[in-house]
């Protein structure tokens, strides 16, 4: 389910994502999966997006994943063989704090073969910067910080601002979700205080044109109804 929010934001919010990892607001567009391969790709959580000379890989995972690495290079083979002078950037992006040594492998080695791609862990990585744009909000509750209530709160205040329903709907749902995983559900509805109803529908219909599936839909509704 976390997986497919933060894809969700990164489709809705997707200058503010390439902004982040790649340091200035480049315009890219979407690169459908389908385009690299007939063979199934993962997608649930995949993100792909290109220019004239670059494609950008990025993975949200909640928890450490053992077959990470060698994703990395199946999806590297991959673009290169559909776009060979084309530059590509992975990053997998990591949610939920962990101790497992997973999380830290940003590499794939296997006799003579040897591929590296870039690893983020949200609870290493400096609060602020999330705060500065519209679509980064929601991971901001699980940045390095001690006080992830107070994030949530400077967060809520951001949201407040914003003018447009439909974006603050969005953000206020996602936001609330993603803390879940940091912070009790009670603490979470004391902070993010909103329209409910309309969180829920609008939200609703853009998971439902995003094609998310209706289980997952479902517990995301049950998470903003408590």
């Amino acid at each position: 389910m976390f997986d497919n929010i933060c894809k969700f934001l990164a489709e809705n919010f997707r200058d503010d994502l390439v902004t982040w990892l790649l340091g200035n607001p480049v315009k890219l567009t979407e690169l459908k999966p389908t385009e690299l391969s007939s063979e199934p790709i993962r997608a649930d959580s995949l993100i792909l997006l290109q220019s004239e000379d670059l494609v950008l890989h990025t993975e949200f995972q909640t928890d450490a994943d053992e077959t990470m690495p060698f994703r990395m290079l199946d999806y590297r083979v991959r673009v290169y063989r559909r776009y060979p002078k084309k530059e590509m950037r992975q990053v997998v992006i990591y949610l939920r704090p962990t101790n497992s040594d997973l999380v830290q492998q940003n590499s794939f080695r296997l006799s003579n073969t040897y591929h590296e791609f870039e690893v983020i862990r949200l609870w290493e990585t400096p609060t602020e910067p999330f705060l500065q744009h519209h679509g980064l909000l929601p991971f901001a509750v699980l940045s390095q910080t001690n006080e992830p209530k107070m994030v949530l709160g400077r967060v809520a205040q951001a949201i407040d601002e914003i003018n447009d329903r439909n974006i603050k709907s969005n953000l206020t749902a996602a936001s609330a979700i993603l803390a879940n995983l940091v912070i009790s559900e009670e603490i979470i509805k004391g902070i993010l205080r909103s329209d409910r109803d309309a969180r829920i529908s609008y939200l609703s219909r853009n998971l439902s044109f995003w094609g998310i599936k209706r289980s997952v839909k479902r517990r995301i509704k049950r998470q903003i109804k408590r």
